[in-house]
């Protein structure tokens, strides 16, 4: 009997197996461009355009932001990124993934492991800071519940948690165009990405790690060597300070990323 397909064509040209994932499959192009198309509440909002879930995702980074201060760049990519499997499997509201069941739940853990260690996050978040996008997440609900899709403020408070009410003049949720929204998402990739790249640098520097020329300053390296010499030894390093996006590494560890999946991290070999 032939088997379904399960894996989807991507417009970057990626054809990615949604039931066995791998993050060399994924671009960040094709997430902002399925997120931007990808409507929230079932497209039950007020407005001349759905309210994507891009919109979303960039509302809950700058949400998070504002109720944790002090969270790092990483931890905005991974607040930027927490719905990027609904570029593939869409977004179903909160009653329907609870009669899916586990299966739904599953599929969407393998995608996020995989689009994690893509963009070089770790492949399962800590614990503090799954939570603290949670509960941007949460905020946003609420204030989009409250704004756009018809809810009263004691609704919300009742399905999505009480909202810090000094927050909510802050913060106006957007309807715009697909193309823009999509364009901006990307835009905030690109920041927080090359946050993250240089905060790496200056890491590897203080280690005595040298880098070629060519990467310093780049967002991909597809192909470039890169010469790991730590002054210490590589076990004086910790593994989760050599975390890099795919586009960091050689060729041939990318050929070899299923083994770094296993480990849920990308750690650029030592030469």
């Amino acid at each position: 009997m032939k088997q379904p397909r399960a894996w989807q064509r991507m417009l970057s040209g990626r054809r990615l197996d949604l039931l066995d994932p791998t993050a060399v499959d994924i671009e960040i192009e094709d997430i902002a461009h399925g997120l931007a198309f990808v409507a929230r509440w079932n497209g039950q909002t007020q407005g001349e355009f759905a309210y994507s879930v891009a919109e979303h995702s960039l509302l809950v980074v700058e949400l998070s932001k504002r109720l944790f201060p002090k969270i790092e760049a990483k931890w905005q990519l991974a607040a930027l990124l927490h719905d990027a499997p609904e570029y593939v499997i869409g977004d179903m509201i909160s009653p329907v993934k609870a009669a899916v069941g586990a299966g739904y739940e599953a599929l969407d853990e393998r995608l996020t492991a995989a689009i994690h260690i893509r963009f070089g996050l770790p492949a399962k978040l800590p614990a503090k800071i799954k939570a603290q996008i949670k509960k941007a997440d949460k905020c946003s609900a609420w204030l989009e519940a409250t704004q756009i899709a018809g809810f009263s403020q004691q609704e919300a408070n009742r399905f999505f948690g009480k909202m810090p009410m000094d927050l909510v003049p802050a913060f106006t949720v957007k309807l715009r165009p697909p193309n823009l929204v999509k364009r901006d998402y990307i835009s905030k990739y690109q920041t927080l990405i090359s946050k993250l790249e240089a905060a790496r640098v200056a890491l590897l520097r203080q280690i005595g790690v040298v880098l070629p020329r060519a990467a310093l300053g780049q967002n991909t390296l597809k192909g470039a060597p890169m010469h790991i010499q730590p002054s210490g030894g590589f076990r004086d390093v910790a593994v989760a300070e050599l975390i890099h996006p795919l586009d960091m590494l050689p060729a041939y560890a990318i050929r070899a990323h299923r083994v770094f999946r296993r480990w849920g991290q990308i750690i650029p070999p030592c030469q």
